[in-house]
């Protein structure tokens, strides 16, 4: 059975010391550490002494693991746009004076920081985001060329292959999750990525198939396109197609929870995602890694929610079969047949 693991971006207002203890009383496997609160500080993890063993015993101590390491909000940062909203989700040292090419150089830099503290740490993935210089043409209006789109992907591949070489060398994976605003949000442009970097050993995806559905893409096909680019897994449940009419799936600029929208996200089991066709397709492309849950739901409160979502994976997964179901029968009719 694949480890069960909680994504801690959500609960980043509570202390470590709080979160693992119930984390662990729920049941879980292990936690994804996002670097943000006090989860992560990739540079008390590689300039203060004590730190990561400090952490790293801390986990111990309450049975849980740590399988992968999360810098979404500072991966935002590479390739976008900047503006004032990127200095509510960065740390003063990157967000600096906010000119905008300081502050991507600055976010790279600090990427490849979490790659060494990653490895440091002995954790094979950091998960994130990449930002992309193109997403606001997203529509194609005023009308946009493919050129114009082609140097989007030209400035992800210079601002990242320099990040994933560094990776190379860490032995450490980089895994991008597919979500608009990124330079990859669908299977279309998930595949132009890895184009864009040369299919970097380094580069694959966080599969999350809750920024998929909604979209209308086919969330399952993109394991099956991707099966050795998928890196690690987030398991969050998404509904649509609920709303009132009034909101379309780019969300009306409303927020989550208002009942106009179009989607929205929900505790595991309570959307529209068809997990077990996720977990058979896990599993028929040999992934062996863990499932974190990435809590969301605007509705339900959070322990309740990481609680039952945990229930829900621990009845959805199951072991790999090590033979064929149909094995008995063909050794019964050979033993026959050699009687």
């Amino acid at each position: 059975m694949r480890p069960v693991t909680l994504f801690t971006g959500q609960w980043a207002d509570l202390p470590l010391t709080e979160l693992a203890p119930l984390a662990r009383a729920l049941g879980y496997d292990g936690l994804e550490l996002a670097c943000t609160g006090h989860h992560f500080d990739v540079q008390r993890a590689l300039n203060e002494f004590g730190y990561l063993a400090e952490r790293r015993a801390l986990l111990e101590s309450h049975g849980l693991s740590c399988t992968a390491i999360s810098n979404h909000l500072v991966g935002q940062a590479v390739c976008d746009l900047i503006d004032d909203r990127h200095r509510a989700i960065l740390p003063a040292h990157l967000w600096g004076d906010g000119a905008p090419e300081g502050v991507r150089q600055r976010a790279a830099r600090e990427m490849i920081d979490t790659g060494r503290a990653a490895a440091a740490l002995g954790v094979p993935v950091v998960n994130g985001f990449t930002g992309s210089s193109i997403w606001h043409s997203l529509y194609g209006f005023p009308p946009t060329l493919q050129t114009y789109w082609d140097e989007g992907y030209a400035d992800f591949a210079r601002r990242w292959t320099p990040i994933l070489d560094a990776y190379d060398r860490l032995g450490v994976n980089f895994a991008l999750e597919v979500h608009p605003t990124e330079i990859a949000f669908d299977t279309a442009s998930a595949q132009r990525a890895l184009e864009a970097v040369g299919h970097h050993a380094r580069f694959g995806f966080n599969y999350d198939p809750s920024h998929l559905a909604y979209q209308g893409v086919d969330y399952v096909g993109f394991l099956r396109r991707f099966p050795e680019r998928i890196f690690h897994v987030h398991l969050k449940d998404v509904w649509w197609g609920h709303g009132t009419g009034e909101v379309g799936v780019f969300g009306g600029h409303t927020s989550f929870g208002d009942p106009r929208r179009f989607w929205d996200f929900r505790s595991l089991g309570r959307g529209d995602i068809r997990f077990q066709e996720v977990i058979a397709a896990l599993g028929d492309i040999g992934y062996s890694g863990p499932l974190s849950v990435e809590w969301e739901d605007a509705r339900m409160d959070r322990v309740h929610g990481a609680a039952e979502s945990l229930a829900f994976v621990r009845r959805l997964d199951f072991p790999a079969a090590d033979r064929a179901f149909d094995a008995a029968f063909l050794a019964h009719d050979s033993a026959g047949d050699r009687a």
